[in-house]
């Protein structure tokens, strides 16, 4: 009985075995099936890959030949009407952009050859209608090459770097430097038709050039002619394009020419920027001001231009002031920040709009520096105008009344900006008896004239005016007189006429 036992105990161990075997002989046929159904399907991708492969080789080899054959460019130079087959055309030119351009260009040369014959022998060519049929073609071929996608095989001399874009219109590719050489020793007053009507283009008037092709013989016209018979001949209206023709005119009475003939009307809307007054840059464009307008606008030129404000006069009389200071040169105003601890007023003066709003941020006033925009605010007013102080700031700033810690902070660090000399100036101006503060909303009125000064303020040149937004100094200059010379004052020495004018806005503000 107990081997019997035994026996039995073998059995069921051996059976328990066996069935283990086979579960896992079950599962590794399981796997191998597996492995095999994955091999087939990544045998087929290959397969398939292969083969797409073999038909994208067999579709370039035969572009290619269709290529050198000329079969394709025919086919759709003769039949792209739709905008499939333009893509498809798109298509070719970048996979094969050297063969197409050379075909294009061969095809276009005999196209011009035979239409040359055609007209030479009195009938007209089938290739002429074929290419009037296939307008389209043009075009596209055109639009490409001005978008660079043809950019492989464009010259050198078709693209210039710093030159104007192709949406600029005629009235910016003309340079002043154009035709120049053949007038540069001749009198204005011998000039001839065309040196004249080219002289206008260069100095923006271009659209009265029809006009004036047909009215001026000669320079002497110009110089002789009255603004009366300026716009009755060529129709010039525009108060400020009429100013600007005298004042040009003028200038070539002068034997050395000033630096602010260099500054143009495209100057002039950065120059705005820099000031703080984007927005009049239209109507300033409009009226075509340079920097030779600049020295002579009067406040009545500033209203023509719907500069109203007060505080906007007094912005653009201090920035002109800058420019006559630093001889009109373009470069004279500071974008860029710099070391905020070591500033001085002679190079806060020269500040731009977007430096003050840096300084500001460094002040830790940097979420109301952006109300700055359009303001006006720029170093010259900030040092020059002894009615803009800190009061003032707070106010263009938006900073409430009832931050009297955030205003004090602002006082404290403008009287270290502008120094002790000009806070002591503005500090007695705005003692002094009469004194109105300068505020945001003081507009400028124009002055009424009668009928007699009316008749004789037509009688008047464009230098007679005592009415500048910026007179220039006629006075005698500081180094001849003895005195020390002093850039800017705060600095109101250099400008005998600054105070005065500063009293001529601010009654004709206060009528409002």
């Amino acid at each position: 009985f107990p081997q019997q036992c035994i026996e039995l105990l073998k059995r069921s161990s051996l059976e328990s075995q066996k069935l283990g075997l086979m579960e896992e002989v079950s599962c590794l046929k399981l796997k191998l099936e597996n492995m095999e159904e994955k091999h087939i399907k990544s045998a087929e991708r290959q397969h398939k890959a292969e083969l797409c492969l073999y038909n994208a080789l067999l579709f370039f080899l035969s572009l290619k030949i269709f290529l050198n054959q000329n079969t394709i460019l025919l086919l759709v130079y003769g039949t792209c009407h739709s905008a499939i087959s333009n893509n498809f055309f798109l298509l070719l030119l970048f996979l094969f952009p050297k063969g197409i351009t050379e075909k294009m260009k061969d095809m276009t040369n005999s196209d011009l050859s035979s239409v040359s014959s055609g007209v030479d022998s009195g009938q007209q060519s089938p290739v002429l209608q074929e290419n009037v049929k296939n307008s389209s073609i043009c075009k596209l071929w055109g639009k490409m090459k001005r978008t660079g996608v043809l950019s492989d095989d464009i010259e050198p001399t078709q693209f210039k770097r710093g030159g104007f874009r192709a949406t600029a219109g005629p009235r910016l590719t003309r340079t002043p430097d154009s035709g120049c050489s053949s007038r540069a020793h001749t009198p204005f007053s011998k000039w001839t038709t065309e040196q004249v009507c080219g002289w206008l283009e260069d100095i923006g008037l271009g659209q009265y050039v029809s006009l004036a092709r047909q009215w001026v013989d000669s320079g002497q016209t110009l110089l002789s002619a009255t603004p009366q018979e300026l716009e009755k001949e060529i129709c010039i209206k525009h108060p400020l394009h009429r100013k600007k023709l005298q004042l040009s005119l003028r200038a070539f009475s002068y034997k050395t020419m000033e630096k602010y003939s260099e500054l143009d009307h495209i100057w002039v809307t950065r120059w705005l920027d820099d000031v703080g007054l984007p927005q009049y840059k239209d109507q300033f464009y409009e009226s075509k001001v340079d920097g030779r307008m600049l020295q002579y606008l009067t406040v009545n030129d500033l209203l023509f231009l719907k500069v109203t404000s007060q505080l906007h006069h007094l912005s653009i009389k201090c920035a002109i002031h800058v420019l006559h200071v630093n001889k009109f040169n373009p470069n004279c105003l500071r974008r860029r920040p710099g070391d905020e601890n070591k500033t001085s007023p002679s190079e806060v003066v020269q500040w731009s709009n977007h430096r003050v709003m840096e300084w500001l941020r460094s002040v830790d006033l940097a979420e109301y520096a952006p109300n700055l925009r359009g303001s006006g605010v720029h170093g010259g007013l900030i040092i020059l105008e002894p009615r803009f102080q800190s009061e003032t700031l707070a106010m263009l700033l938006n900073i409430p009344p009832q931050k009297t810690l955030l205003r004090r902070h602002l006082a404290t660090n403008f009287n270290s900006l502008v120094g002790p000399q000009a806070q002591q100036e503005k500090q007695e101006f705005a003692n002094a008896s009469g004194h109105a503060p300068l505020t945001t909303t003081a507009k400028v009125r124009p002055t009424k004239l009668g009928f007699t000064h009316f008749r004789q303020l037509r009688k008047l040149r464009v230098d007679e005016s005592a009415d500048y937004i910026c007179p220039m100094d006629t006075g005698t200059p500081p180094a001849l007189s003895g005195t020390p010379k002093r850039t800017y004052g705060s600095f109101r020495g250099i400008s005998p006429n600054l105070a005065r004018d500063s009293d001529r806005l601010e009654k004709a503000g206060s009528k409002n």
